[in-house]
């Protein structure tokens, strides 16, 4: 076969081109031992083709996984225990509580977080206020601005004034 018919051959075999028939000559080709050496990468791949052919695999394939029951009933107490865990909780939530129910520790912890809340609360209240002082500052700087704006069209007018005359 000539080399110019084994060098399309190849660049339609590398473009997924070919027929069956056109990859068998191919097949053959590869198989002489003397091929050009500008081809010797394509030799390789073809003689790995058919080496990989010939392999078989030996091992037994399992048809079913095989599968303990200890993996199955770990899963069933885990939902089980979910389950029970949900229940109570949901429970517990059912459950009024008043403060005539808490006792001495349980009154006392409860009246100092209050405090604290009710400390928090008026820092909180504080610093809003001294947001209010930079807003109205911001609304001034703004102010300030849009008179610079006015300050600038002046200018330009009386420049055009100016170099008018």
């Amino acid at each position: 076969m000539a080399l110019d018919n084994i060098e399309q051959l190849l660049e339609k075999y590398d473009n997924a081109e070919t027929t069956l028939a056109e990859e068998a000559k191919i097949r053959a080709y590869f198989s002489r031992e003397n091929v050009p050496a500008h081809l010797e990468s394509y030799k390789l791949l073809f003689q790995y083709v058919k080496h990989t052919k010939q392999e078989q695999f030996t091992k037994d394939v399992p048809l079913q996984p095989k599968r303990t029951k200890m993996y199955q009933w770990i899963s069933v107490a885990a939902i089980a225990v979910l389950m029970v865990g949900g229940y109570f909780q949901v429970h517990q939530m059912n459950q009024k509580t008043t403060l005539d129910d808490l006792s001495h520790e349980q009154l006392m912890a409860y009246n100092q977080t209050i405090e604290v809340f009710s400390l928090v609360s008026s820092k909180f209240n504080k610093g809003t206020d001294n947001l209010e002082a930079l807003s109205l500052v911001s609304s001034k700087l703004n102010e300030g601005a849009e008179n610079l704006s006015y300050i600038k069209e002046f200018n330009k007018a009386t420049n055009k004034i100016i170099k008018s005359e």
